[in-house]
């Protein structure tokens, strides 16, 4: 691992501590805010939105944690964000406007807008978990918009 990506690895796992930090301690009434909380997708797909508008104080950036299970397929879709994941455990294949790239624990993948992402686990793998962020924040909120709570 290069300094580099040592440092931002670091930093990231540092942010997922301080974000959970926030959610642990967020009050009842923030616990049924609707950009956090624990979502899931019709496909199984869980998104826990740890920091987000309603305890950052602030729409500048969003983190979560996503887990996929095996077999999902996000499908082609764009961001209104700058999306950042960093892998945890499993191996993700993400497609970037046609490229795909395998990202297992310790990698970064990233998409800018307007380009097109696609997130794919194996059917054959385990679940995949990894951090994710989006700045400017609520596109976490936004994709959960139509999954149910599961908290």
């Amino acid at each position: 691992m290069t300094r580099r990506r040592a440092v931002l690895a670091l930093s990231l796992v540092s942010g997922l501590g301080l974000a959970a930090g926030f959610a642990a301690g967020r009050s009842s009434a923030g616990a049924q805010a609707a950009d956090l909380g624990r979502f899931v997708s019709a496909g199984g797909t869980e998104l826990e939105l740890l920091l987000s508008e309603s305890n950052l104080g602030g729409g500048e950036v969003q983190i979560g944690v996503i887990t996929w299970p095996p077999g999902a397929n996000s499908g082609n879709h764009p961001h209104g964000a700058t999306e950042v994941f960093y892998v945890l455990e499993g191996e993700l294949e993400h497609v970037v406007d046609g490229v795909s790239e395998i990202l297992g624990p310790g990698d970064l993948g990233f998409v800018r807008p307007p380009s097109e992402v696609n997130h794919i686990t194996s059917p054959d793998g385990g679940p995949v978990r990894a951090l994710v962020i989006w700045a400017p924040g609520g596109e976490g909120t936004r994709i959960v918009g139509n999954w149910e709570r599961s908290e």
